[in-house]
């Protein structure tokens, strides 16, 4: 008897200290700041189904810098071409956060707030910079999230602890626009998360629309998609144990993070935008969210798009679908 319970105990302290190696494993790979390899191999964020010359750039872009959202690569040059102020801020938890404020050409109360994407940064986002300021006459923002770019913080925070931060980033906006500021947030990726993560939020009157593009309905669906389609493993027990540890390191965990749970409170214009190939985060995810939404809102699915890819794959469809949105939200 005395044997059968060494054996059995024996047994559960090698599966639990196999469950807390996994979970510092897991933790290390999705969350933690550090090169993210595994991205660079994963045809998830490559496939594209048709020939088009901006699917042929697209999936260079991505082979060269292992982004998830290869439009965000592109444009970065026209950035550092222009003359744009850098912006600070001290989080609500003490991190020292960077952003880029580009002034429109004349002057303007419309700003547009960019949120980047997995392992991206501020400036990386210069196609989009470059269409608000270029053709809609925008300021822009472009902050580097927690995690990010010269911004300081050693984890991930998949659009949730972000929310707070650009917050603060919309208070700023206002202080240098005035009150009469009128804001736009667009997102792509985990930066689409995180703007609709920040509808949920009390948002000030001068934020008026908000453009999410391929964001997931929560980081634990997200996590659980890559962690069954990359690893072929299980929810139980890995998911759980890696979200504890994630709320031990970095305050949060999966479950709480939902854009889903937060559209259900957002009371703004809403544009979702995805691509019907999209394997990265499925496709089938910005329905769910569509559904959760209760206020005013339209949808933009691009055909034959990967992952971050709409607007590369047909960018006339997306800026006339931004610019038509946009003009019934943004007055003037």
């Amino acid at each position: 008897m005395k044997i059968a319970l060494l054996v059995v105990g024996s047994l559960i302290i090698l599966l639990l200290g196999a469950l807390v190696a996994a979970s510092y494993y897991f933790y290390n790979l999705a969350v933690k700041r550090n090169n993210k390899e595994f991205l660079s191999n994963n045809d998830d964020l490559v496939q594209i189904s048709d020939n088009k010359k901006a699917n042929e750039q697209a999936a260079a872009t991505l082979t060269e810098v292992a982004q998830p959202t290869p439009v965000e690569a592109v444009g970065v040059e026209w950035i550092e071409d222009q003359s744009y102020d850098t912006w600070t801020l001290t989080s609500d938890d003490g991190l020292a956060l960077v952003s880029y404020f580009l002034p429109a050409k004349s002057s303007t109360n419309k700003t547009v707030i960019l949120a980047h994407g997995y392992t991206s940064k501020g400036k990386d986002m210069g196609s989009f910079a470059k269409f608000y300021h270029e053709r809609l006459g925008y300021n822009v923002l472009m902050p580097d999230d927690r995690g990010h770019g010269s911004s300081e913080g050693d984890y991930i925070g998949f659009g949730w602890p972000d929310r707070k931060d650009y917050l603060q980033w919309i208070g700023q906006v206002i202080k240098v626009v005035g009150d009469s500021a009128q804001i736009v947030l667009h997102g792509i990726s985990m930066g689409g998360a995180t703007v609709m993560m920040i509808s949920g939020e009390q948002l000030p009157r001068q934020v008026k629309a908000i453009v999410e593009d391929c964001g997931y309905t929560s980081v634990h669906d997200q996590l659980l998609y890559q962690l069954k389609r990359m690893y072929k493993l299980p929810a139980f027990p890995i998911l759980p144990a890696t979200s504890l540890l994630t709320k031990l390191k970095a305050g949060y965990h999966f479950n709480e993070a939902s854009a889903l749970k937060q559209l259900e409170k957002n009371k703004l214009p809403m544009l979702f935008i995805h691509g019907s190939d999209d394997l990265f985060v499925p496709t089938e995810m910005v329905w769910r969210l569509y559904e959760a939404c209760r206020s005013d809102k339209e949808m933009l699915i691009v055909e034959g798009a990967g992952h971050g890819m709409a607007y590369l794959i047909d960018k006339a469809a997306y800026e006339k679908k931004i610019i038509d949105f946009l003009g019934r939200y943004a007055a003037g």
